[in-house]
C-alpha cells in the first residue's frame, strides 16, 4: 500500500505542478490580452480623433466657399451701384467733370453755386455711385 500511496502522492505533485504551470500561462495570457484592449482603445480614440480634423476641415473649406461667394456678389454689386441720377451727371458733365474719378477740387468748383444742402446731397451721391471716395 504505501507503494500505492506514493505512486498517488506522485501524481498528485505531477498534476499540481501541471496545473501551477497551465494557471501561470493564463495569467499571462489575460495580462496580454488586457493589455492589447488598451492599445485597441488607444487606436480607435486616435481614428476618431482623425475622424473630427476631417469634419472640421470640410466645414472650414465650406465657410471659406461661402466667403468667396459672398465677396464675388458683394463686388458685383458694387459695380452694379456705380450710377448717379442723371440730373448730377448732367451737372458735372456741363463743368467739365465726366466719367471716373472724381478730382474734390474740380468738383467743389462745380458745386460752387448749390446751396450746403445741395452739395452734400451730391457728394453722398457721388459717394454711393463710387465716383469719389
Amino acid at each position: 500500500m504505501e507503494m500505492d500511496e506514493k505512486s498517488i502522492v506522485e501524481r498528485l505533485e505531477t498534476a499540481t505542478t501541471l496545473l501551477e504551470r497551465a494557471l501561470s500561462g493564463l495569467q499571462e495570457h489575460v495580462t496580454s490580452a488586457n493589455l492589447l484592449a488598451g492599445e485597441v482603445e488607444k487606436i480607435s480614440a486616435t481614428v476618431e480623433q482623425s475622424r473630427r480634423e476631417a469634419e472640421l476641415a470640410e466645414k472650414l473649406a465650406s465657410a471659406e466657399r461661402e466667403l468667396a461667394e459672398v465677396k464675388a456678389a458683394q463686388n458685383v454689386l458694387t459695380s452694379l451701384r456705380r450710377t448717379i441720377p442723371a440730373a448730377t451727371a448732367e451737372m458735372l458733365a456741363k463743368h467739365g467733370i465726366g466719367e471716373g474719378p472724381v478730382d474734390v477740387r474740380a468738383l467743389d468748383a462745380a458745386l460752387a453755386g448749390l446751396s450746403l444742402e445741395q452739395r452734400i446731397a451730391v457728394k453722398t451721391q457721388l459717394l454711393r455711385g463710387g465716383a469719389i471716395s
